[in-house]
């Protein structure tokens, strides 16, 4: 009993750390799909763009390391 739930433990935590890979670009994706839009709706030529890339940019890093920190947390109990 105890090695399958140290396998399912280990199990979990990889797929948390592959959900890491996609958590950047994924935030970038969706920033710049509002940025898109929202110059669309409003005709504010690349600004809206580029403003939503960095702010997804800035979301996707925040969470990168707000995972990491986390992640590293659980290691270290």
């Amino acid at each position: 009993m105890r090695d399958r739930r140290s396998g399912l433990l280990s199990l979990r935590r990889w797929t948390e750390l592959s959900s890491l890979g996609l958590m950047l670009p994924s935030s970038i994706v969706v920033g710049l799909v509002f940025g898109w839009l929202f110059d669309k709706a409003f005709g504010t030529g690349p600004w809206g763009l580029l403003a939503f890339f960095v702010l997804g940019a800035v979301s996707g890093v925040v969470s990168l390391f707000r995972a990491l920190a986390k992640y590293d947390k659980d290691e270290k109990e």
